[in-house]
């Protein structure tokens, strides 16, 4: 696969291929930056009894629940509540490591709950949005 990578204003493209074959856990097309929609079904989705220490805590419905996939800082909120969203629409951006990510809606639906604002800390796994 090909990638286009800017850095400093300067454009470069670069071939990668994937070192693990075991990617069947990902939807197809899984965009960089996005969270995934945790399920129920989903192997070691934390439910109400399981969480603990060292696991994200548990949400009402896991499987309406958008989990941070990087630990930073949210930057902006660009989503509210009660809006509807596609797939692939931004809901918010984090800052990891001085780069920002765009968070984008993992599925089509309406946003029951945006769980953070701007300047928050979040960490990997903590819940960001929840959908209706």
């Amino acid at each position: 696969m090909k990638l286009r990578i800017t850095l400093d204003d300067k454009t470069f493209e670069v071939e990668v291929e994937v070192a693990e074959a075991d990617h069947a856990s990902l939807p197809p097309a899984y965009p960089v930056g996005s969270a995934r929609l945790t399920g129920s079904a989903a192997a070691g989705a934390p439910t109400g009894s399981q969480s603990g220490a060292g696991n994200p805590p548990a949400v009402a419905d896991e499987g309406k629940a958008c989990r941070s996939p990087v630990s930073g800082v949210v930057v902006k909120v660009v989503a509210a509540a009660g809006a509807s969203i596609n797939a692939g629409d931004s809901i918010l951006i984090l800052e990891a490591m001085k780069m920002e990510t765009n968070i984008t809606a993992p599925v089509s639906g309406v946003i029951a709950e945006i769980k953070v604002a701007q300047g928050d800390r979040v960490q990997t796994g903590d819940v960001l949005v929840e959908f209706i």
